[in-house]
């Protein structure tokens, strides 16, 4: 991949997103959901809860992901040159299950500020309308943050149950792609996906997110790792580089990172969701 065409950051402009986008082959996709489902049957419940953020620091291969060019190259084009990642996210609908994500704005609880941010989800499996492929309602990223109403449904996999009413689904473009594909979007855009009613599990590694080295977290504290360019400004905390898969160095980064995390996720809350 290379740098965006004029026509490419027009269409994101336009409607607040831009998909499908070819990253990764579908063998290295294969080699990621290889490496989640090796730490899900030796770590048990080490990608539950909240620790299916951050989960770039528990392993050599998810952090390598978050440094691919063709990835960087359509971020750049997007916040420019000087990049950081700020946090990593796994979405897993298994099969025939009832988790869903609400429609939201990734913006509203975040504390990420000035909004030169990206959202980067990459397809591990194959990720369409039948297996609960994420929706985008395009241009909704123009206006100002909505009203969220606070569900904490058990069955949705946002950490509070976050969600605006009366979205139209037909009004919604589905985000179908191929396992290696990859789509980014606005931090105020309008988006949501249901139900996965396949015969296999719908894997998502969302890097949640990509920001500007000028990029401030208002409401706690990130840590975040250099992507690509330079950083004056040094607002955050830098994480430590994986070396090993699920070592003890590694669990310690993502846990201190998580913990800060949670602050945010829940800051002005006085209930805490599963994850």
């Amino acid at each position: 991949m290379t740098m965006f065409s004029t026509d490419q950051i027009s269409h994101y402009r336009s409607k607040g997103y831009i998909s499908p986008l070819s990253a990764l082959t579908s063998n290295e996709a294969k080699e990621i959901r290889n490496e989640i489902e090796k730490i899900e049957k030796n770590w048990p419940g080490a990608l539950e809860g909240i620790n299916r953020n951050y989960v770039h620091l528990i392993s050599p291969i998810l952090n390598k992901v978050c440094l691919n060019k063709n990835i960087l190259d359509a971020v750049e084009s997007i916040i420019g040159k000087n990049i950081l990642i700020c946090g990593t996210t796994l979405f897993i609908k298994e099969k025939k299950e009832k988790g869903f994500v609400s429609f939201h704005q990734d913006a509203k609880y975040i504390g990420l500020e000035p909004h030169n941010w990206v959202t980067v989800w990459l397809a591990v499996t194959d990720t369409n309308e039948n297996n609960g492929c994420m929706r985008m309602l395009p241009g909704s990223h123009k206006e100002n943050l909505k009203f969220h109403e606070e569900k904490f449904d058990k069955n949705n996999l946002l950490t509070r149950g976050q969600t605006i009413k009366d979205v139209s689904l037909d009004k919604t473009d589905p985000i179908v792609l191929k396992a290696g594909e990859i789509s980014l979007h606005h931090p105020l855009i309008v988006h949501g996906s249901g139900l996965n009613n396949s015969d296999d599990r719908r894997i998502g590694f969302v890097i949640q997110s990509y920001i500007g080295t000028n990029v401030k977290q208002v409401i706690g504290k990130m840590y975040v790792q250099k992507a690509r360019g330079e950083d004056k400004y040094n607002y955050h905390e830098y994480s430590e580089i994986p070396l090993k898969l699920m070592g003890k160095n590694e669990i310690i980064s993502q846990n201190k990172a998580n913990k800060e995390l949670s602050k945010i996720f829940y800051n002005g809350s006085n209930k805490k969701g599963k994850f």
